[in-house]
């Protein structure tokens, strides 16, 4: 499928069954509501996706059943990152052969390597598969950034085609897109700041609250590529009290909670991540019924 990485890109949870096993079925109701919502493309394996807990066989399955159930109606963006290049360029090599259009890989954590090393890691996982991989910059998750610099020199590397950009810092993003290549694709991955990036030349969004509010945050999206910039405001400002909801533990801890009130999925995680707290968890569920989510 030709990947446009404009738009609205759901960074699916991974639903488990009270045993602790994939709950694939709860995965492909999930996948097809959002495909029925409006999403333009899923994305499975990532940090929303508890993809540090699944073992690479697990990791697979999950990638070849959510293409199995998009069958080709949107991409699949597959999680398949490490902070082992050895191990990135294989589950790489795995998404591809699952039937992935595209890999999104995290910038190396814990190791905390240089600019030049994050550089040489994407460029070695770009060289060595054949599948189009999207460049994740977290730092509140691995210790180091990748500064605009390094991302527009891995926007010229062949096979490196966008970055989803979560350091919540509208100054280096606006670098970024300045220095890069223009084929290269920033997308929000900070779910507060979807519109802000929108306006200063972000594509779209790998968005988490888009698992809970599929059809709105997709709307956003395509309200600002229509240049209908009120409702792409009034929409940013309907989303905020849910999405600031969302990230009082850390993800994907309230999203999954907000599935399984919503009747969706089962609260269940794998450790270290466990259910939320009481008082969080009441404060969840009253934010959903004032916003009518639940």
């Amino acid at each position: 499928m030709a990947l446009n990485l404009g738009g609205t890109y759901t960074a699916l949870v991974t639903p488990f069954t009270a045993d602790g096993g994939l709950d694939l079925e709860a995965l492909a109701k999930l996948c097809e509501w959002q495909i029925a919502s409006g999403v333009d493309g899923l994305v499975p394996c990532g940090s929303t996706g508890e993809a540090a807990t699944l073992s690479h066989e697990e990791h697979v399955r999950v990638v070849r059943h959510v293409v199995e159930v998009a069958a080709g109606r949107v991409p699949v963006i597959a999680g398949a990152g490490s902070n082992s290049t050895r191990e990135a360029i294989e589950l790489t090599q795995a998404a591809r052969s699952a039937g992935a259009d595209a890999a999104l890989l995290i910038s190396p954590y814990y190791n905390k390597p240089t600019q030049e090393g994050i550089f040489q890691h994407y460029r070695a996982v770009a060289q060595e598969t054949r599948l189009p991989i999207l460049v994740y910059n977290i730092p509140g998750r691995t210790a180091s950034r990748i500064e605009p610099e390094t991302s527009a020199r891995l926007s010229r590397v062949p096979g490196v085609i966008g970055l989803k950009e979560c350091g919540a810092d509208l100054i280096a993003t606006s670098e970024t897109i300045a220095q890069s290549a223009p084929t290269f694709a920033v997308l929000s991955g900070d779910d507060a700041l979807t519109l802000p990036m929108l306006a200063i030349g972000a594509r779209g969004a790998i968005s988490t609250v888009s698992n809970v509010l599929p059809a709105a945050t997709a709307e956003l999206t395509r309200a600002h590529a229509a240049g209908n910039a009120a409702r792409a405001r009034a929409l940013h400002y309907e989303l905020l009290p849910v999405t600031q909801s969302l990230f009082i533990e850390s993800n994907p801890i309230p999203i999954k909670a907000a599935l399984a009130l919503m009747g969706r999925i089962q609260a269940e995680y794998r450790l270290p991540l466990c259910p939320m707290s009481a008082p969080h968890l009441d404060s969840l569920r009253s934010t959903l019924q004032r916003t009518k989510v639940i």
